[in-house]
């Protein structure tokens, strides 16, 4: 079977509030963490998923791409791979520099390896420090992307202080023990 590059969707517009369990998935890629946080994101009125943070002990969150941490996202509604990829790239262009090459680079990888999502699909990334992302789609081996640049861009959208949604942030890292 042929692996695959993954991205999650970015975040647009965030509200508290999530009542929905968490599956085996984030724990059996990461035995040693915890529950950091969670969160809803809401457009305009509409749930489109439910954010969840977990991480090893020591994780401190102005320096996620230190650290070894998964982020789920459990889907509401659906949503359309190309859609998903180019609202990604313009988050990670909003949380850092990407070069040109990159972002043809990486948008061609997203629109051509991303596939729709609907209600009740759960992705998981795996953050590898200083070595990429790992992804999975209802707790099946999606691929990886092994580009340390990509992970800390990606994982950014959520969780660097330069994040469109410092809220959502705020939530996912509400347990990280150390001051977003």
């Amino acid at each position: 079977m042929q692996r695959r590059q993954l991205l999650i969707a970015a975040p647009a517009v965030v509200c508290a509030g999530l009542a929905r369990a968490t599956h085996a998935g984030a724990p059996g890629l990461l035995p040693a963490g915890r529950r950091l946080g969670q969160a809803r994101l809401r457009f305009f009125g509409l749930s489109v998923y439910d954010a969840t943070l977990w991480a090893e002990p020591g994780f401190e969150a102005a320096q996620f791409e230190r650290h070894r941490f998964v982020l789920e996202l459990h889907y509401l509604r659906t949503l359309y791979g190309k859609a998903i990829a180019e609202r990604s790239l313009k988050e990670m262009r909003g949380v850092g520099s990407v070069s040109e090459a990159q972002a043809t680079r990486w948008l061609e990888a997203m629109t051509r390896l991303f596939p729709d999502v609907k209600d009740g699909d759960h992705i998981a990334g795996l953050h590898l420090p200083g070595e990429g992302a790992r992804f999975s789609l209802n707790d099946k081996p999606l691929g990886d992307v092994p580009d340390p640049d990509f992970a800390r861009l990606f994982f950014g959208i959520w969780l660097s202080s330069a994040t469109s949604e410092p809220q959502m942030r705020v939530q996912l890292l509400a347990q990280a023990g150390t001051p977003p």
